[in-house]
C-alpha cells in the first residue's frame, strides 16, 4: 500500500505509528494492496479553513475525509480494487483537547480519528442510527485489534 503521512502541525506526532496503523486498518478492511492513502496533520487555522470551505461549519474540527476513487471494502466473494482512497486530515490540537476530555492520551485519540477518517473514505457514515451503530461498531473492533496487535 502506498500510505503517506505528513505532519504540518506544530504538535509532535509519531507519523510512523500512524502509517503502520493505517496499513493495519486497510489490510483488515481488505482494501487492495496498491491502494493509495494520504494522511495529513494540520494546525487549527488550516483545519478551520477546510471545515468552513467543505462543511460550511465554523471553527476547526478533529478529522475530515476527502475520498477520491470511492473505493469500498469488498464483500467476501469480491476482489478488492486498486485506486486512490483519498485524504484523511487530522488536527492534533483539537484531538489533544478531546483526549483530555475523554481521559486518555493523544496517541489513542489520533488512532481513533485515523480509523474514523479511513472508514469515511470507504463509504461509512453515521448520520442515521443504523449507520452510526455499524460504523462505530466496526471502528471499535478495528481499534481493539490494533491495540492487541501492537
Amino acid at each position: 500500500m502506498s500510505i503517506e503521512v505528513v505532519n504540518e502541525s506544530d504538535v509532535d506526532v509519531d507519523i510512523d505509528v500512524l502509517g503502520r496503523q493505517a496499513e493495519f486498518v486497510l489490510h483488515r478492511l481488505r482494501i487492495h494492496p496498491q491502494a493509495e492513502l494520504s494522511v495529513v496533520l494540520v494546525g487549527e487555522e488550516p483545519m478551520t479553513d477546510l471545515h468552513v470551505r467543505w462543511m460550511d461549519e465554523p471553527g476547526p474540527t478533529d478529522v475530515m475525509s476527502f475520498p477520491m476513487d470511492e473505493l469500498r471494502s469488498p464483500r467476501d466473494d469480491e476482489e478488492p480494487e486498486p485506486g486512490m482512497l483519498g485524504d484523511v486530515v487530522i488536527c492534533p490540537q483539537v484531538a489533544q483537547r478531546q483526549a483530555e476530555a475523554a481521559g486518555h492520551g493523544l496517541d489513542d485519540e489520533l488512532a481513533l480519528l485515523l480509523t474514523h477518517g479511513i472508514l469515511h473514505l470507504i463509504g461509512y457514515d453515521h448520520a442515521e442510527p443504523d449507520e452510526h451503530a455499524e460504523m462505530f461498531g466496526l471502528q471499535a473492533r478495528l481499534l481493539a485489534e490494533w491495540v492487541a496487535a501492537r
